[in-house]
């Protein structure tokens, strides 16, 4: 019950409220005073009596989820229906109407529609797009409001402009989106017959032609098989005919038009002129016939004519056939491996095919013997070419190339080669070794070498440093060149033999310019480079080594380890350097330096040295970017969490490179590396980045500033056995275990 309108029980609707504007309602258009906000609200923003505002867009209920505009939520798509409408045709007893199939595109992100009639064959009418996509409008009296998702459904007739579209169906989407916007979705309706589409098609069914033809569809064989070409070694034997020898022939069977043509392998020398073809492209028939008469063979055969020729007068074709005359050809179910072919009267045998032909007759008739037949005869008539000796002028490769040809062009160099193993930051690409030489002259055996392999040109410097009152000049020895392998002549028509990076190892004997050296030491790069090397350097490979050793020992452990722990009084495992080395050749006395320093470096105990040259890399870094004024460490750990997608705080190598290179930190690419390869690393080989970037900190994380030292050049060095990083210790229990199995102790 309402309380009765008296005097203190009444309510002022106006008390909160803080808004009081006036809508503008009344405007210009065109210089005419008029309303102009039908649709705006009134005082304060409240809608007046009666007033209803008409969205200009769809409404969509709201879900879960975040609140996101029509444009960014229903971004590409579109509801598809299935339409007609019906289009009436003046003065004509043919037809009245015609029904014309249409497809209705409602775009979701902002309530555009777009009309487009599929083409039809012959239909004479101009089709396509018959109402591109915009917004439109509703008829008259509604023309302010423009059509939305709610006026789309199965069996509706919508009116655009002037033309009445039905819906009959639509597309699992469309019906799904409707569904879920509250909307029962009607049955799908059928469209109904276009009468005079039924009319033409009745016609044209009963239309005979009067002059029947077979036709032969080439088009469909072309286009699967352009440039299908089967190819077969063939053999014809012209032995019996007078000056006849054995010709090797290539028949091409062009799988388009089913055509052959024949071309003949011509050896050098033969006295036969090197014609083109054999036989020229076109279909080969299996028999020789006689040429026929002018219009035997034709594509019609007419069996009568009514009539006088010309006007009135008219011919009967033969539908049948029965005259005409038909000529068989080689096709592709004809050739075979080992069948012969007519061709032209010449017996010509299939004796071989390529892989292409086997595996079209594999694949289309399911052939899988292609055992070839032998048709090649002997060489007795080829020589192989020779060149004159090397003439001592310039290189063998300049001697070489002024016989290849009139005018002399300069060898080329293996550029490939020279880009891939040149000088590159750290990597140096040299090989070092020290030697001495071998020989019997007390003055010549205490003198040292240095032997440097450059694997850019295969080229060998050899350097000696000088020594104080040794009465012997140092400097360089052998000039930087390529270097030929003793026991060789001078002057011969093949090339010498040079030597390569594989000749040189630890223990290894060489002769330069008849000078004989023994390679005693190499540097570390030189192990090291070898070492991730060993497929090439067999002395340096670890496992050719254990396998050597475990063929040598045979089945024999406890006897090998009782040797070992005799030379081990302790019993900690360990045991130095040379007596490694001493065992090693009791065991094996034709093993070389080489191995025992692989095996020693390879089972080498870690030392604090290590360490100490992590904690040098990390200075230099930290010095690099100091000197840059370097400080965007937190932006480099940011990048590399955005990259790590599981978030476990590692990353691969290649992708940290990558977030350095992208933020520019001033760092040479070879102390990157460097640092990245001491960085803490997990099973799969990542690095955890937050630690290499937090070494690299100078400002929260400062080491003790250390010089770098550049490396040292060829006179300073001199060997790595007497270097203090040199391995000293050598674990020999996992030696041993490599060797026999860790089951057998």
């Amino acid at each position: 019950m309402s309380l009765p309108f008296l005097p203190g029980n009444s309510f002022n609707g106006s008390l909160g409220k803080t808004k009081y504007h006036k809508s503008h309602h009344f405007g210009y258009k065109n210089e005419v005073s008029m309303l102009v906000g039908d649709d705006k609200p009134g005082i304060g923003g409240e809608l007046l009596r009666g007033q209803k505002i008409k969205p200009k867009n769809t409404v969509y209920p709201g879900g879960e989820g975040s609140n996101v505009p029509a444009w960014v939520a229903f971004d590409r798509q579109v509801l598809c229906f299935d339409a007609f409408f019906q289009e009436a045709v003046h003065e004509k007893r043919e037809e009245q109407f015609r029904v014309r199939n249409c497809k209705i595109y409602f775009y979701l992100e902002d309530d555009s529609i777009q009309v487009i009639e599929p083409r039809a064959k012959n239909s004479g009418v101009p089709q396509g797009t018959l109402i591109r996509r915009h917004r439109i409008p509703k008829p008259a009296p509604n023309d302010d409001e423009c059509y939305t998702v709610e006026d789309f459904n199965l069996g509706k007739e919508i009116n655009l402009y002037s033309k009445v579209f039905k819906l009959t169906n639509c597309d699992d989407f469309t019906q799904n989106f409707m569904g879920k916007l509250g909307v029962r979705v009607q049955r799908p309706d059928s469209t109904p017959n276009d009468p005079y589409t039924k009319y033409r098609k009745a016609m044209d069914e009963s239309m005979q032609p009067l002059r029947p033809y077979e036709k032969h569809d080439t088009l469909k064989q072309f286009l699967d098989h352009d440039r299908h070409v089967l190819r077969f070694f063939c053999y014809w034997d012209d032995t019996d005919n007078m000056f006849g020898d054995p010709r090797e022939l290539v028949l091409h069977y062009f799988l388009a038009d089913d055509t052959i043509e024949i071309r003949e392998v011509i050896p050098p020398n033969s006295g036969r002129d090197a014609v083109p073809m054999f036989l020229k492209r076109g279909k080969l028939p299996k028999n020789i016939e006689s040429l026929r008469q002018p219009g035997e063979v034709t594509s019609r055969t007419v069996l009568n004519v009514f009539g006088p020729t010309g006007h009135g007068g008219r011919y009967i074709l033969d539908s049948l056939k029965t005259g005409a005359v038909h000529t068989h050809f080689y096709n592709d179910k004809d050739l075979t491996v080992g069948s012969v072919l007519n061709v032209w009267g010449r017996k010509i045998m299939l004796c071989d095919c390529d892989d292409f032909t086997k595996e079209y007759y594999r694949t289309k008739y399911g052939i899988g013997d292609f055992t070839n037949v032998p048709y090649k005869k002997d060489n007795y008539m080829r020589f192989e070419k020779e060149y004159p000796p090397y003439n001592g002028w310039g290189s063998e490769e300049d001697s070489l190339c002024s016989c290849m040809g009139l005018l002399p062009k300069p060898p080329k160099r293996d550029f490939i080669k020279f880009m891939e193993k040149d000088r590159r930051g750290l990597d140096s690409n040299v090989l070092r070794f020290l030697a001495r030489m071998d020989t019997t002259k007390p003055i010549d055996m205490d003198r040292r070498f240095i032997i440097s392999y450059f694997l850019s040109d295969d080229t060998i410097l050899v350097f000696e440093p000088p020594v104080r009152n040794s009465g012997i000049i140092g400097g360089k020895f052998l000039e930087r060149s390529r270097v030929k392998q003793p026991c060789q002549p001078l002057y011969s028509t093949k090339m010498s033999e040079y030597y390569l990076a594989q000749d040189l190892f630890v223990s290894a004997r060489v002769t330069f310019n008849s000078h004989k050296f023994v390679l005693v030491d190499a540097d570390e790069y030189a192990f090291h480079y070898m070492e991730a090397h060993s497929g090439e350097f067999r002395k340096s490979s670890i496992d050719s080594i254990i396998q050597k050793l475990s063929n040598i020992l045979g089945k024999t452990p406890d006897e090998v380890r009782s040797f070992f722990a005799k030379n081990d009084p302790s019993g900690g495992g360990i045991i130095s350097f040379e007596q490694l080395a001493e065992l090693m050749r009791q065991v094996d006395p034709s093993i070389t330096d080489q191995e025992v320093m692989t095996l020693a470096r390879f089972y080498a105990e870690k030392t604090a040295e290590d360490a100490v040259n992590a904690r040098s890399l990390v200075a230099i870094t930290q010095e690099q970017l100091r000197k840059r004024n370097y400080e965007g460490f937190a932006k480099l750990v940011e990048d590399c969490m955005q990259n790590d997608k599981d978030k476990t705080g590692f990353l691969d190598v290649d992708t940290v490179r990558t977030v350095f290179h992208a933020h520019h930190v001033p760092l040479p690419d070879d102390i990157l590396r460097a640092a990245l390869a001491i960085a803490p690393v997990n099973e799969k080989g990542e690095v955890q980045y937050t630690e290499v970037v937090n070494s690299m900190n100078w400002r929260d994380r400062p080491v003790a500033p250390m010089q770098h030292k550049p490396v040292s050049d060829d006179s300073s060095w001199s060997g790595t056995k007497q270097d203090k990083s040199a391995v000293s210790s050598i674990n020999y229990l996992r030696l041993l275990d490599d060797i026999f199995g860790k089951n057998s102790s």
